[in-house]
């Protein structure tokens, strides 16, 4: 297959893999190619996520690399042969990569769990409170530039208000909840919004009081993705050069551990919905 114009994060993930998969058995890339009948370059490719491969010859190298799991084999399958166009799409060329990355991750997630500390949620966002964020980060964007990213915030909500939404759990901190990124007004509407998400099941939140003892994440932020299988899960923190996406299973065990220290120290949702209810009250 010809080389991608665009590297997605999906086909970057199932090179990653595969690159994982033939490293695991000490194969070089040149002997992999010969498998294949191609040259090296070829392998490159397809291992960086800038070409594609066959469901053939991806089963035929997961045989030669003595792959035996078939779960993961077939979700290996699914990505190399999707060709579906998600709405993220069209913001290709409007948008930085990154933006369109996040979106396609959640959107073949199996489940979402998110901290937060700084902000809401941009799952969760209201117009007002994305566009005061967005605003504030990056003095002077124009509105050709502005208004897509509010758009896109708003539109990522799909995951979890379609007709067949995705799980999402999020962990907030009081701070998040308390800080005005604008007006009264505008902090008003968003606390509205997340207790309209809760009752509508399509979010489940937490909520970490300022008080509360045992908490020490400050730099918890981070969200998680479930994959089709365990080995496909994702996760997504800030860096200093963007959104980094983490695929390596150390790393994603110390997120899975992350959240569920962030998760004890939080309320339980009726809790954390009857905190966010005061909070709205005292506004």
């Amino acid at each position: 297959m010809p080389p991608k114009r665009h590297l997605t994060a999906r086909r970057v993930r199932l090179g990653a893999e595969l690159r994982k998969l033939r490293e695991a058995t000490g194969m070089k890339g040149r002997e992999a190619a010969a498998l294949l009948g191609v040259d090296s370059v070829q392998i490159s490719q397809i291992e960086s996520g800038a070409s594609g491969v066959s469901a053939e010859r991806l089963r035929r190298l997961a045989a030669h690399y003595a792959c035996t799991d078939e779960a993961f084999v077939e979700a290996l399958t699914v990505m190399a042969t999707d060709r579906t166009q998600g709405w993220w799409e069209e913001y290709r060329g409007v948008l930085p990569p990154v933006f369109l990355n996040v979106a396609e991750v959640e959107h073949h997630a199996t489940f979402l769990r998110e901290v937060v500390i700084t902000h809401v949620p941009g799952l969760l966002q209201t117009t007002d409170y994305a566009r005061a964020i967005y605003a504030y980060m990056v003095p002077g964007l124009p509105l050709s530039e502005l208004d897509p990213r509010v758009e896109h915030r708003l539109r990522r909500r799909t995951v979890i208000e379609g007709d067949n939404p995705t799980p999402y759990e999020t962990v907030i901190h009081e701070f998040a909840l308390r800080v005005r990124v604008s007006d009264r007004k505008v902090a008003l509407a968003q606390l509205r919004e997340i207790l309209n998400q809760i009752d509508q099941e399509h979010a489940t939140v937490r909520v970490i009081p300022t008080d509360q003892d045992g908490f020490a994440g400050a730099g918890a932020s981070m969200m998680y993705t479930g994959g089709p299988v365990a080995q496909l899960d994702t996760g997504l923190r800030d860096a200093p050069t963007g959104t980094a996406f983490i695929d390596a299973e150390p790393q994603l065990k110390q997120l899975r551990t992350l959240f569920r220290k962030v998760e004890k120290a939080s309320l339980d949702p009726v809790a954390s919905r009857d905190f966010i209810h005061r909070l709205s009250k005292e506004l």
